[in-house]
């Protein structure tokens, strides 16, 4: 019952601002960590052999302090750090901001957008803010909710800390740029593997909440149009569910990309109340996971 007093945990109180102003939070301890090794390691030759090692070195200390924590007498300590680490009501509460925001203006919406994705926000419309909402929601219930508790269930606290450092150094060095493109090559690589079953994992249970003949079917055709080989599952399946087009066309540092839409099929016109009806899909999604969790914890 730890990993579901965990995530209750999490639901209900988030991300305590009171706490997090007063220490550092976990994830900007591990974003340290990686922008430590990113300085003293990424130069000279050898630079993909070098991220091998800083990724070795990374999921060596998270198995040790994975280990070390679980060692603790009172099962309090995991509770604990799975409520910290999960993001359930961080997501939920960035999304709904985004709609909050674009009831009052469309420049509201981009800027509070802009704080959840990386393309260029200044040219978007209302559906274009929208959609970018809704896609954050997909993505990230997969990498910041499923997938740590899916690795938590495996693997314990050792599992979900060498999952959360490989994803915060995907995110840190895993982008294909000058800099990066060999240093980060096995953090990125890496990442996708530790992603493949979770984001499968975040589709089905996405369908689940609303099983329709046929879908899986169409979530498994429109999922590989994704520019991603993981995140096109969840986004597929919540496209889907909500009758939207995802992906599809944006800017990245003022150059257009023309990747194509997911579910092309579904409304392009969006507004806020689409992503009223996300934020649902998030909550609907995670209460099938915690009802799963309960029910294999008693069974």
């Amino acid at each position: 019952m730890i990993l579901a007093l965990g995530m209750i945990l999490d639901a209900l109180f988030g991300e305590p601002k009171w706490l997090w102003s007063k220490a550092p939070h976990p994830a900007i301890l591990m974003g340290r960590s990686v922008g430590y090794f990113d300085r003293t390691l990424n130069s000279g030759t050898h630079r993909k052999l070098r991220g091998c090692l800083a990724l070795v070195l990374l999921l060596l200390i998270a198995l040790l302090l994975g280990l070390a924590l679980q060692a603790l007498p009172y099962k309090i300590a995991e509770v604990i750090c799975l409520a910290i680490l999960l993001a359930q009501r961080s997501l939920v509460d960035h999304v709904s901001a985004v709609a909050r925001a674009l009831r009052l203006s469309l420049n509201d919406g981009k800027r509070s957008v802009a704080m959840i994705v990386g393309r260029d926000t200044q040219d978007m419309d209302t559906s274009d803010v929208s959609r970018s909402a809704i896609e954050s929601a997909a993505e990230n219930l997969s990498d910041g909710v499923i997938a740590p508790i899916f690795w938590f269930f495996l693997a314990g606290l050792p599992g979900l800390l060498s999952y959360k450092i490989t994803n915060t150094a995907d995110s840190m060095i895993g982008y294909k740029t000058e800099r990066h493109k060999e240093f980060g090559w096995a953090s990125a690589r890496f990442d996708d593997l530790l992603n493949l079953i979770p984001a499968r994992l975040t589709a089905l249970l996405i369908w689940l909440t609303q099983p329709r003949p046929n879908t899986i079917q169409y979530i498994r055709a429109e999922a590989p149009k994704h520019r991603s080989p993981n995140a096109g599952w969840p986004e597929a399946a919540a496209a889907y569910n909500l009758d939207v087009a995802l992906s599809g066309p944006r800017t990245y540092d003022g150059r257009k990309v023309d990747y194509p839409f997911v579910n092309a099929g579904g409304r392009k016109t969006l507004g806020p109340y689409d992503i009223d009806a996300a934020v649902r899909l998030l909550w609907a999604t995670w209460a099938l996971c915690l009802f799963i969790v309960i029910a294999v914890s008693l069974f």
